[in-house]
């Protein structure tokens, strides 16, 4: 379960990083440098955040699905927390364009999140692993 969910993280971060550069250029020709740093900050924060995720998971994912389930929420809360904290510390920065940051990282979260359905689908991986007893 473990390797699939190693792939299929790969393929969504590949995905994303798509996004990522697709982004970074949009928000440069269109906002300049302040919209460069802003696209650069939003690609760094999801990048950490879903990275924080993957490895939290799979640490729990060897222990038992019940606490792969307890981490992925935990870090999820967590995560929102800090994005909050984040958004509301910058909300009238002048340092970066806030509307290139927070469009960055929508487009980069979905595009992560849609190839994570996508792949997951294509996969057919077993969500149950067999005990090997019959």
């Amino acid at each position: 379960m473990v390797a699939q969910y190693a792939r299929i993280a790969r393929r969504s971060a590949a995905t994303a990083a798509i996004a990522a550069a697709i982004m970074i250029v949009l928000a440069a020709v269109i906002s300049g440098g302040k919209g460069l740093a802003g696209a650069a900050i939003g690609v760094a924060i999801v990048a950490l955040f879903f990275g924080i995720s993957i490895v939290v998971v799979a640490r729990a994912a060897r222990i038992s699905p019940q606490a792969m389930m307890a981490a992925a929420l935990g870090t999820f809360i967590v995560k929102i927390v800090l994005l909050l904290a984040f958004v509301g510390a910058f909300e009238n920065t002048t340092a970066f364009n806030p509307k290139a940051f927070g469009l960055t990282a929508l487009v980069c979260i979905l595009a992560y999140t849609g190839a994570q359905v996508t792949w997951s689908m294509r996969l057919k991986a077993l969500y149950v692993e067999p005990d090997g007893e019959r």
